[in-house]
């Protein structure tokens, strides 16, 4: 366990290689030529660090056409990525020197296929204080009244704990440094905020804009002002 854990923080560790990682955050696949500019580095060199981190099972390559177009493997990945970001010395509110310091980002964003930062936490606290899911054994569960609650939401509880994959857990806000919720009822719910046009996307970042319905529907559901 020693030694593989080793392996796997060494691999992160790298400069171009966290840059990969972090880019992936937004949730996307992207293509080796992508991931090279976001990294800034070359095409032969970006190849050799995606090689690596594909053979360590971080990464996986989909195969479309001529291109292939890289992902993380598994939720659980992106998830330790994150967690990995909270443990950056508290960042100044503000600071202005990229893109991932602004408020922006820090207000309301995607982690990979949730909602977080100061709204996703919010979002988290207002279910909590519904009563709609509880904290136990340091993690989430959904309650009785949340099943039906989420239901209301258009959001199958029932369903989504067919999926391979956990339903709900928390997960560290690295600008926060509490927690939103993740696994596939966050996923839904971002999905939910998205197409019924609460939150849009932003070009080339993962700030997510709320939208004058959006606001109205946090604070209705959520009980949340933004």
């Amino acid at each position: 366990m020693e030694k593989q854990f080793k392996q796997i923080a060494s691999l992160i560790g790298d400069p171009t290689r966290a840059a990969i990682m972090w880019t992936l955050l937004d949730g996307k696949a992207f293509t080796a030529t992508e991931l090279a500019i976001a990294a800034d580095t070359s095409p032969q060199n970006i190849s050799m660090h995606l090689a690596k981190l594909v053979q360590a099972d971080l990464l996986y390559a989909e195969i479309q056409g001529r291109h292939r177009y890289y992902k993380f493997s598994r939720k659980d990945v992106a998830y330790a990525i994150e967690a990995m970001a909270s443990l950056v010395p508290n960042p100044d509110m503000h600071d202005k020197s990229g893109p991932e310091n602004s408020s922006a980002i820090k207000y309301c964003r995607s982690c990979y296929d949730h909602v977080a930062g100061k709204v996703g936490v919010s979002i988290a606290d207002g279910l909590l204080r519904q009563k709609i899911i509880i904290e136990k054994n340091k993690g989430f569960e959904v309650s009785a009244k949340g099943k039906k609650w989420f239901l209301d939401l258009g959001i199958d509880v029932a369903g989504l704990k067919l999926q391979r994959r956990v339903l709900l857990r928390p997960c560290l806000d690295w600008s926060e440094r509490r927690n939103h919720i993740a696994g596939s009822l966050g996923a839904a719910l971002l999905d939910k905020m998205l197409s019924s046009d609460w939150v849009r996307r932003t070009k080339n970042s993962r700030a997510l804009v709320i939208t004058a319905k959006g606001q109205k529907m946090l604070y209705g559901y959520f009980r949340i002002n933004v």
